[in-house]
């Protein structure tokens, strides 16, 4: 039989006591960081959606070669959102508020300090009410900070009438605004400390 010191026999008897509060501690801690990660899950991946049922349908007049007037504005279905641009020589084309912000990004990229300075097409579409329905979209808001340059938007349009319409037309718009909360789950349904962060692994 193999004797041993008592000291030996205390170290050992420490070294076990040590290791299993170790485990203990890391088990309890593991336990108590995906408890508090399981209740922030749902608040970390929650975001607020905007939608508006409603839209504008812009009808803007070519007056004087390069020269435009919005004519009138109304309210219609989100979807069915547009320009109708009517030229001297009398053909029409059709804008989607894509095609609007395209001509508007390009004005900005090119002619910036001649924003909102002439009666170009751009301008029409900046300042009436395509221009308004795009900087509803949270991801415009530079579009806003044009329009709130210009005071005057009624200079736009071609008389006192089409402009008092226009307003009547955004009420509309806004009083279509809905807002949900969306919950979002992380990608491959991982929940948890250590699986929100497994993701994020190999850059």
């Amino acid at each position: 039989m193999t004797q041993q010191r008592n000291g030996s026999f205390i170290k050992r008897a420490k070294d076990i006591t040590l290791s299993s509060a170790l485990t203990l501690a890391i088990l309890s801690g593991g336990a108590m960081m995906t408890g508090c990660s399981s209740k922030d899950d749902e608040s970390d991946y929650s975001y607020e959606e905007t939608t508006y049922s409603k839209g504008i349908r812009s009808h803007i007049k070519e007056v004087k070669p390069g020269e435009f007037k919005i004519t009138d504005e109304e309210s219609v279905a989100a979807d069915k959102s547009l320009a109708i641009v009517t030229y001297l020589d009398g053909h029409t084309d059709s804008l989607s508020t894509t095609a609007a912000k395209a001509l508007i990004d390009n004005e900005i990229r090119h002619n910036q300090s001649y924003v909102g300075h002439h009666s170009g097409l751009s301008s029409m579409l900046l300042y009436g009410g395509i221009g308004y329905m795009l900087g509803r979209n949270s991801g415009n808001g530079y579009i806003n900070n044009y329009r709130d340059r210009e005071t005057s938007r009624g200079g736009f349009y071609a008389n006192p009438g089409a402009f008092n319409k226009s307003q009547s037309a955004y009420s509309d718009v806004n009083a279509s605004r809905s807002t949900r909360t969306v919950t979002s789950r992380p990608s491959g349904g991982r929940s948890g400390f250590f699986g929100r962060f497994s993701g994020r692994s190999g850059g």
